[in-house]
């Protein structure tokens, strides 16, 4: 049987989590070594450290130890670190996820060197090339050999921009965060104080994060939002794990929330807060899914969403940054009936397909 290795970029909190599925998985491929590379994008230990220890994730071979840095320099210097990596341990596959400085540059850095890029969460798209993820993703799937795309609208966006005629694999995978969610739910409660550290009664508040830069980074934006969460707040308990860097523009604006704010949580903690909130509202993009997975409906802060099958089942709405609509989207959650059963993310079967894609891609590559 032939061995393999692939290497697997991770840098921030949605990729620990995506990582700590598809790593379980790989454990039961004895033939495929998994060397994880940590980018450092995320270096707070509550951002990082914690899911590695919580979620039983392969301790990373390497740190780069790269952050606080302007988009440029950041994605340059980890273009340069990923590659003597790449130098020293000669995979056969790179394994990137979703749409960060780190997601790029690992795929720029073994692109470069001829080693095939595996894209995990490939397809996505918002349509706001303003957004510096957006920018990434793209690029990442234009330079990926495998295209692991989580639901059929991701598919649909490849094939729209001409996938068809490129040389790559376009794989309908199903979703990683699904699997992870559906996995750690099992343990979460015994793993989490969560609930009765912050005095909190299931199904009596909602769980609120803030760290878009589109919205953090426009104090307009942020005041109303904010004067939105206090309002709603007033009748309502909303629980808040902050962002450091939104925690800093915050009291740098001066701008108080009236909500329970706390530091960032770990996995367990969030999955806890998420079974026994009574809605979401966010403007990141992973716990717009979440939300789903565990039969919540959620408000959106942004403009757009990549998740537009949760917009068209009425699981998410879309506000903005509006005070206005963020009420009125409160305001109307009560009377929506909305059915969770629905299948749009593979119900816990993603990471079973990409390994064996994988397995299959490599020994197609050995054979050549």
């Amino acid at each position: 049987m032939s061995k393999y290795k692939i290497i697997t970029i991770v840098g921030a909190r949605p990729q620990f989590v995506k990582a700590a599925a598809l790593s379980r998985e790989l454990k039961n491929y004895p033939n495929i070594e998994e060397i994880i590379v940590h980018t450092g994008q995320h270096f707070d230990e509550k951002m990082s450290d914690i899911f590695f220890d919580e979620m039983d994730i392969p301790k990373p071979i390497y740190n780069l130890e790269i952050n606080s840095l302007g988009h440029g320099a950041m994605t340059g210097r980890m273009l340069e670190g990923i590659e003597e990596v790449l130098k020293k341990e000669q995979p056969q596959l790179l394994l990137v996820y979703g749409d960060t400085n780190s997601t790029l540059a690992g795929a720029l850095a073994a692109k470069k060197m001829h080693i095939p890029v595996a894209h995990v969460e490939a397809g996505l798209r918002s349509f706001n090339m303003d957004m510096p993820e957006e920018v990434n993703r793209i690029l990442t799937d234009r330079i990926s050999d495998i295209l692991f795309c989580p639901t059929d609208t991701a598919i649909e966006n490849l094939e729209k921009e001409g996938y068809q005629n490129i040389s790559n694999q376009v794989v309908r995978s199903g979703d990683v965060m699904q699997d992870a969610a559906l996995f750690y739910a099992e343990t979460s409660e015994l793993k989490s104080t969560v609930i009765t550290k912050e005095n909190l009664k299931p199904g009596a508040f909602g769980l609120v994060t803030i760290h878009r830069a589109e919205n953090t980074d426009n104090p307009d934006k942020l005041r109303s939002i904010c004067n939105a969460l206090n309002e709603i707040s007033a009748h309502t308990e909303l629980v808040l794990p902050l962002h450091p860097r939104t925690k800093g523009i915050l009291d740098k604006l001066g701008i108080e929330l009236n909500a329970k704010v706390s530091e960032p949580v770990g996995y367990f903690d969030m999955i806890e807060l998420l079974k026994n909130c009574s809605f979401v509202m966010t403007d990141s993009g992973g716990l717009q899914k979440e939300a789903f997975f565990f039969s919540k409906p959620c408000i959106t802060m942004r403009e757009e969403t990549e998740w537009v099958e949760l917009i068209k089942g009425g699981y998410n709405t879309i506000t903005g940054s509006s005070k206005d609509k963020i009420l009125a989207a409160h305001n109307n959650l009560n009377i929506v009936n909305l059915d969770f059963s629905k299948d749009l993310y593979g119900q816990g079967k993603a990471c079973k397909n990409i390994v064996l894609e994988i397995e299959q891609f490599l020994s197609g590559q050995s054979a050549k």
